[in-house]
């Protein structure tokens, strides 16, 4: 099976979740309505299902190759990314004076969301070239921008970004990677990267790498890190590119998943310094860097969406075909495909459940970082306080969720699906690196917690508190409320979630400065806990819409309500659980309570 793009599921949540057609009225959107949106995710389809999803099960039997420093893309990729590139994929939500098309991240959010699920090694590299643009349009300077910027969108060049060494994984403290003045407006830098995503190919002309690195007068720790553009080939004035620049690939590694995707070593300097120029002011890297790393970090979380319905569908299909066993409730003498057994039933729900749920929540985040462009200043600053809260929660809980949802699907396989031929194990191990890179679940429930949480004594967390509040009132005021199971599930058990995570807000505010370790210990499980209830929000709204407009198309309405019902008795009585273990504090005084020399 290959893959079939959920565009219907995409528009109404895109529409009816996300509200679209909002994005209209905001300068520079003019052009973002559901009429265009429709197009795009059309075109958008026709490519991911046609050139790229089939590539997906050739690049992990036939990775990227590395020999004597160079590395060859998997068979095909080339010509698909240039298809990528030349369809203009790149600068979908990127400005139009740079040769992009200035479309709201709501709109390039679905397209994303298709790349990933039909090509999870492939859709990396664009990944990574979108967290530059997106810095160096923030950090660069008009002439940095002018020369790298229509390269990057035009999918001529590629975009990495560097920043683990050796010694210095998540703790950026330790990055030693120095950059020495040479005094005529470049730097020579020396050091070794590791794990870069799509850092030698032979996808693109030049590949853009953008690298942390220390001056010599710079300070200790991460106030001490400059960013700098270091580019494979040199770039002349006019664009065109030079000599081979001194950073070569020693190495790529040999994954678990994501076979295709070269995660290379990068050795700079070995031959005299490779020449880097200085983005923004020095000793602001670490800064300029998060701004890639807070668009990769939505990314990320749509991977975890894309790999859970791409898993979905797949085990949807076994399903369907696979003959076994009688049914239990007498229904035929003979054996019958497995979907009408109750256990495989109960897990394609979960299975669809926690994917459309986290679809909803990733792409209402999306709409709120586009009204963060509103031209009302306090409305800029709701919307994106909304979406900076909303990050982490996308990046960790859907790619948390993409390990249940991928495994669920082996399962649904049973021994098949422990069988590599099937293609079901290659979606749970391409997920596996997903709650990894771009920061650990525990570094995205760090920032849950420090950053979004404590800054605002918890503001942001009871505006959406507030929000789920009305959804519930709605719920219980609807006229099906007293006839629906569908909406008592749901309203019983969405209340007790929200409970559960005002209770977890609380705890969070009240206990952070006199019991950290408590706080912080219980960090992931708050995490999951407002991912399970936030997605199960966007539900609660798709179950009323879809049951308002259930007469204008029976079938597909049938199916949200159906789904938000299993959402509701499936997943949301988790959030209960989830707050005990929030608030449970620490056990004597370590988490958990064994000593260090108890392990």
């Amino acid at each position: 099976m290959s893959y079939k793009a959920p565009v219907k599921d995409m528009m109404f949540a895109m529409g009816e979740l996300a509200g679209i057609d909002r994005l209209s009225a905001l300068p520079g959107f003019e052009d973002a309505t559901s009429d265009t949106a429709q197009a795009v995710l059309d075109e958008a389809a026709r490519l991911t299902e046609g050139v790229l999803a089939p590539l997906n099960a050739v690049g992990d039997k036939q990775p990227s190759t590395w020999q004597d420093g160079a590395v060859t893309a998997s068979p095909g990729f080339k010509d698909a990314f240039r298809q990528f590139a030349q369809g203009g994929w790149q600068g979908l939500q990127h400005p139009s004076e740079y040769g992009g098309q200035n479309l709201p991240k709501l709109l390039a959010t679905p397209c994303l969301e298709m790349l990933n699920a039909s090509n999870l090694s492939l859709a990396l590299c664009p990944l990574l070239t979108d967290g530059a643009i997106e810095a160096l349009l923030t950090a660069g300077s008009d002439a940095q921008k002018a020369t790298y910027v229509p390269r990057l969108i035009s999918g001529e060049w590629t975009g990495t970004m560097n920043l683990t060494e050796p010694q210095a994984g998540s703790d950026l403290a330790l990055v030693r990677t120095r950059a020495e003045w040479q005094g005529d407006g470049t730097y020579r830098l020396f050091g070794t990267k590791i794990f870069i995503t799509w850092g030698e190919h032979d996808m693109a002309d030049n590949i853009v790498h953008l690298v942390l690195a220390r001056t010599p007068d710079a300070p200790e720790g991460v106030k001490g890190i400059s960013l700098f553009i270091v580019p494979k080939f040199l770039v002349g004035d006019d664009g065109t590119l030079g000599a081979r620049n001194d950073v070569h690939c020693v190495s790529i590694e040999h994954k678990l998943g994501i076979k295709a995707s070269p995660t290379a070593v990068l050795q700079f300097g070995d031959h005299g310094g490779a020449i880097g120029y200085l983005v923004g002011e020095a000793n602001r890297g670490l800064e300029y860097m998060f701004i890639m790393m807070n668009a990769a970090r939505f990314g990320v979380g749509m991977q975890g969406i894309a790999v859970s319905d791409r898993a979905y569908q797949k085990a949807v299909e076994y399903a369907k075909e696979r003959v076994q066993s009688r049914p239990v409730d007498g229904s035929a003498k003979q054996p019958v495909t497995i979907i009408r057994h109750p256990d495989v039933r109960r897990m394609l729900m979960t299975m669809r459940a926690l994917t459309e749920g986290a679809r909803g929540l990733a792409y209402v985040a999306a709409a709120h970082a586009d009204l963060g462009h509103h031209p009302d200043e306090a409305e800029r600053a709701a919307h994106q306080a909304i979406y900076e809260f909303l990050v982490p929660i996308v990046k960790g809980w859907s790619t948390e969720m993409s390990l249940e949802v991928t495994s669920l699907g082996v399962q649904v396989h049973g021994g098949m699906g422990f069988i590599e031929e099937t293609g079901a194990a290659q979606y749970y191990r391409d997920a596996r690196i997903l709650p990894i890179y771009e920061g650990t679940t525990a570094i995205q429930a760090n920032d849950l917690v420090g950053r979004k949480t404590l800054r605002d004594d918890g503001a942001v967390a009871a505006r959406l508190l507030t929000e789920i509040d009305r959804t519930l009132a709605e719920l219980h005021a609807h006229p099906s409320f007293h006839a629906s199971g569908a909406f008592q599930s749901m309203h019983r058990h969405l209340h007790a979630g929200r409970d559960a995570l005002q209770k977890s807000v609380r705890f969070v505010v009240d206990h952070a400065k006199r019991e950290p370790n408590a706080v912080f210990a219980g960090s992931v499980p708050y995490l999951m806990l407002a991912g399970i209830v936030l997605s199960g929000w966007q539900l609660a709204r798709s179950l009323i819409i879809a049951v308002d407009k259930r007469d204008d198309d029976a079938s597909f309405y049938d199916t949200k309500i159906a789904t938000a019902h299993g959402y509701a008795t499936q997943v949301l009585p988790r959030a209960v659980a989830l707050e005990a273990a929030v608030t449970a504090g620490l056990c004597a005084d370590g988490v958990p309570a064994l000593h260090e020399d108890q392990f």
